[in-house]
């Protein structure tokens, strides 16, 4: 596996503040990572912590996606996520 560095939400303000506004969009389900960093968060995340803006804006794409207020039901919403992992071959 790669190694990326990254920056600890513990040690840095914006970092934080991105991972806590891209997290509120989430489903409650989400709030536990599968592979968790030391700090908490999730090793994908994470990875986008050098340019926190970044990390922000790539996940809260998601977190908007699974939004309750859109037409289809929360199942669909999990349905396509998995069938665009299963597609990319992604293993999380």
């Amino acid at each position: 596996m790669a190694w990326i560095q990254t920056v600890s939400a513990e040690a840095d303000e914006q970092v934080r503040l991105a991972i806590a506004a891209q997290k509120a969009l989430y489903p409650n389900e989400y709030d536990d990572p599968v592979h968790p960093t030391g700090d908490g968060t999730s090793c994908i995340v994470a990875s986008h912590s050098l340019i926190p803006a970044a990390l922000h804006h790539a996940f809260a794409t998601f977190g908007v996606l699974m939004s309750s207020e859109l037409p289809l039901s929360r199942q669909q919403h999990e349905m396509i996520a998995t069938m665009v992992s299963v597609t990319n071959r992604c293993h999380y």
